[in-house]
């Protein structure tokens, strides 16, 4: 049966704890509690530092930098930028030195 997400999270959450606190031999107090729906997730300091250096640590795999024209951050799987629409990087570049010296009937591009 499919854990709904609120009870993913917390047994997420749970597994993390237990996998950080099996390395603490000083028993020590819970210093943040974390609630997830009706769940309450305690944390002790070990996991709190372990916890925010995994999500600091954490990059999106669709996060290709920003734009070399606009600074946005929406750069697609071709570095296509979706917020100025101009190719980005050295894909971009290469892009605009071909068109630059291309010479044939308007709108028609080489393949």
């Amino acid at each position: 049966m499919a854990l709904s997400p609120s009870d993913e999270v917390a047994a997420v959450l749970r597994e993390f704890a237990e996998r950080i606190d099996v390395f603490d031999t000083a028993p020590r107090p819970a210093v943040v509690e974390i609630r997830v729906g009706e769940r309450a997730v305690p944390l002790r300091a070990p996991v709190v530092k372990a916890l925010v250096e995994a999500l600091r640590a954490y990059q999106d795999p669709r996060d290709r930098g920003t734009c070399d024209h606009c600074g946005g951050p929406r750069l697609d799987d071709n570095f296509m930028c979706a917020d100025c629409g101009r190719p980005s990087g050295l894909f971009g570049q290469l892009l605009r030195e071909r068109a630059a010296r291309y010479e044939g009937p308007p709108g028609e591009l080489p393949g």
